[in-house]
């Protein structure tokens, strides 16, 4: 019996080699946005299992970086211009460490989610702090002109953190890409132009 998850996107990513279904919502935004680009310094929260290391690393090629943080393991074997590691971007020392090594990202992105529960407010509740701890680490690591892409369940906050979200960056749009679950209410938050760290 395949599960009820297995969907076109499923079969097609693992037709195509890829770690996971995300790619493809991914690759829709950067078909229309142009999000990622050559020479890129790429951050990406939530990467796990890393199908979006295999989109960017590929797109900013071996003179830019991927930085891929999550708290599973990323084992895929990735090329040299991308680095992987299992970390809790809550750890004030790990989001410090991060910044000082590798910043400043031309590019951050965040596929976090969390566990959820099924309870829709509390599951929006943890979504919404997962968003703004990576808005905040983008207002810490992006150059000016720098671009955020940010993964969101829509709850009670969301309008607020949307004009937050506008407060740093010069466009900013809501898209839902195809291959997001229709019964899904995860939506992301493109932001284009930061205006850098002092606005």
């Amino acid at each position: 019996m395949s599960h009820p998850y297995q969907d076109h996107y499923f079969h097609r990513a693992k037709k195509e080699q890829y770690l996971a279904r995300a790619i493809y919502k991914l690759q829709e935004i950067q078909t229309k946005h142009r999000l990622v680009r050559p020479g890129d310094r790429v951050l990406d929260l939530g990467a796990a299992p890393g199908s979006w290391i295999q989109l960017t690393s590929r797109i900013v090629g071996s003179k830019g970086l991927v930085v891929g943080i999550d708290l599973q393991p990323i084992s895929h074997p990735f090329p040299d211009h991308v680095v992987t590691m299992q970390q809790d971007i809550f750890n004030e020392e790990t989001t410090d460490e991060v910044v000082k090594r590798y910043a400043p990202f031309d590019v951050v992105l965040s596929d976090m989610a969390p566990k959820t529960s099924g309870v829709k407010s509390a599951d929006a509740a943890r979504s919404e702090l997962l968003f703004e701890r990576a808005l905040d680490l983008a207002c810490r690591s992006l150059r000016p002109g720098g671009r955020f892409l940010g993964k969101i369940f829509q709850g009670d906050e969301f309008h607020q953190l949307l004009l937050r979200v506008k407060t740093f960056f010069r466009r900013v749009k809501v898209v839902k890409p195809d291959a997001s679950r229709k019964q899904s209410r995860e939506i992301y938050v493109l932001a284009m132009d930061f205006k850098g760290a002092n606005g």
